[in-house]
């Protein structure tokens, strides 16, 4: 059936998923911040740019964000022009962001002030993913509303679950994010390996992959490892923003997460070699800049 949806914050998640909801037949207003994208989103699928967060959600029944942390999306959500000030009674806010469990908690709270639904629903599966609409989506918030939000989620994920009530999403986007942080410093320090001891780096990968040592990182960042290649995929500063996040909220629980620590400082000798903007996997070149000699 189709259902009249906002989308606020085309990146490179955003702009495909709601693409899927378009091509899912869906009456989609979009905004975005720089607002060609949005033109250029609306030029690509149909529907409607609006001037504001506000004015994007006043006529939907779902409204969709991602954004980049939990200031972005104050100012979208409960900010002067945010979505909060348009959102009709009885309609639903659906949070890709991956933020803190205190802002989940926080606009789940101002939602229900309004009569609006609220689920904090951070992805993993990255740009491929969104662009393949088969991103895994974990959720936190109301059985209610989660069941009404389900269909229209159902247009971009391959598996989609509640976890539990508001911050529950998030705190699974934190589990997530550790895992991927361990996997790739061991991948990268693998590969350096591998090179260091003159083996033929791509024939090991065809080898292991098979095995025990297989992963989503071995799969699909190996070989660009090996070449050096990073220029592509989620970003070292968004990485090092999840895990700040991940390790305040290991601070409020007290939980000990000494190889996740050590690994954010391996990812800020990234940055400081020039690599904001590299993809995760570049944990590699820090390991190779020793080896070769370089400061």
């Amino acid at each position: 059936m189709t259902q009249k949806v906002a989308f606020i914050g085309l990146g490179v998640m955003g702009y495909p998923m709601a693409g899927y909801l378009a091509k899912a037949g869906h009456e989609v207003v979009v905004f975005n911040r720089t607002r060609s994208r949005a033109d250029a989103w609306v030029s690509e699928y149909g529907g409607k740019a609006a001037a504001t967060p506000a004015q994007a959600a006043a006529e939907a029944v779902a409204v969709f964000a991602c954004v980049g942390n939990d200031d972005d999306l104050r100012s979208v959500t409960t900010g002067e022009n945010g979505a909060f000030h348009g959102l009709k009674p009885g309609s639903v806010f659906i949070d890709h962001t991956t933020a803190s469990a205190t802002i989940a908690r926080e606009l789940h709270a101002a939602a229900k002030t309004l009569a609006v639904g609220f689920l904090d629903a951070p992805v993993s599966g990255g740009q491929a993913g969104a662009e393949k609409g088969a991103l895994t989506c974990m959720v936190g918030g109301d059985q209610e509303t989660f069941d009404r939000a389900r269909p229209l989620l159902e247009c971009y994920t391959k598996m989609l679950r509640l976890l539990g009530p508001a911050g529950a999403g998030q705190l699974a986007k934190m589990v997530n994010q550790i895992c991927i942080a361990g996997v790739v410093q061991g991948l990268a320090e693998a590969l350096h390996f591998a090179k260091a001891t003159g083996q033929d780096g791509e024939a090991v990968l065809e080898v292991i992959a098979k095995g025990a040592a297989q992963s989503w990182q071995m799969e699909n960042r190996g070989k660009t490892m090996l070449r050096g290649e990073f220029d592509f995929g989620f970003a070292v500063d968004w990485m090092r923003k999840d895990l700040a996040i991940i390790l305040n909220q290991a601070r409020k629980a007290n939980a000990h997460l000494p190889i996740t620590a050590l690994i954010d400082q391996f990812y800020a000798e990234v940055q400081n070699l020039g690599g904001r903007r590299w993809d995760t996997s570049s944990l590699i070149a820090p390991l190779e800049r020793i080896r070769g000699g370089g400061n």
